[in-house]
């Protein structure tokens, strides 16, 4: 047994990890999942806002993460949109639903072997929903819909668009459910926001300027946060993606390790 090997044995933990949202930023959560892979850690439950639900939902239904980064190498994130004429919205992410069901199939939440919840926002009410049953599929482009860029998601009657309006770090599905540890990862916590190029980059830097302050109030009760220095990078530049995988992989490690040797018995 080599020394990596013989490390994943000893540290071993299960934890329910939150993902959060943050455009093309989310390539980092890519590299958390390495890195909790290298050291054995147990993802037992999963929760994801925007594009933390993309990636939650494919680890959910069994893909690795080396899977994961073969996917997010390949994606290009402004190619999941379409132009639809809607007086809700320029686009339609229905490109990234097709995407989700190529990879995972027509799949529902609750069919996923890890219990899964995705986060997201009814317009017409003000309200945080939380998606853990229905087409898994559908509830990724919600929890991943920008208002006014992209056309709102129907389902069960309610207009939805993006969870990172009401918890972009959603913690509060995995502690209601009574998951602990809870791990979360915040990709906006050291963000440094730049002049907006496009209504897409205006849009992201309204939404989420707001949330430093909620975030932590939303997650104080995780065991540990994840907050990879992701200052240096852009919401929407998808020629970052390698970079942003290694820097989650490389900044969430000796959290992760940190965290084992704290909580194991």
């Amino acid at each position: 047994m080599n020394q990596k090997q013989s490390m994943r044995h000893e540290s071993a933990v299960s934890v329910g990890l939150a993902l959060g949202g943050g455009a093309v930023l989310g390539a980092a959560h890519v590299g958390v999942l390495r890195a909790a892979d290298e050291l054995g850690v147990e993802v037992n439950a999963l929760s994801g806002t925007s594009i933390g639900s993309f990636i939650a939902a494919l680890r959910a239904f069994g893909m690795d993460w080396r899977e994961v980064e073969a996917v997010a190498l390949d994606l290009d994130w402004l190619d999941l949109t379409g132009l639809t004429l809607s007086q809700f919205g320029l686009l339609s992410n229905k490109k990234f639903g097709r995407i989700v069901k190529d990879l995972l199939g027509k799949r529902r939440i609750e069919e996923s072997p890890v219990p899964l919840a995705i986060v997201a926002t009814d317009i017409s009410r003000g309200e945080k929903v939380v998606l853990n049953t229905g087409d898994v599929a559908e509830a990724v482009m919600a929890s991943s819909c920008i208002p006014g860029v992209f056309k709102p998601v129907e389902i069960d009657g309610r207009i939805l668009v993006d969870g990172v309006l009401m918890e972009n770090v959603p913690a509060s599905p995995l502690l209601e459910g009574g998951m602990h540890p809870v791990v979360c990862v915040d990709l906006m916590g050291g963000h440094i926001f730049k002049k907006p190029d496009n209504i897409v980059d205006l849009l992201l830097n309204a939404f989420y300027s707001a949330l430093k302050n909620t975030t932590a109030m939303q997650t104080e009760e995780a065991d540990l946060m994840i907050v990879p220095d992701l200052g240096a990078f852009s919401l929407v530049d998808t020629k970052q993606v390698p970079e942003l995988i290694e820097t989650g992989y490389r900044e969430s490690l000796p959290l992760l390790e940190r965290f084992i040797r704290k909580t194991k018995p």
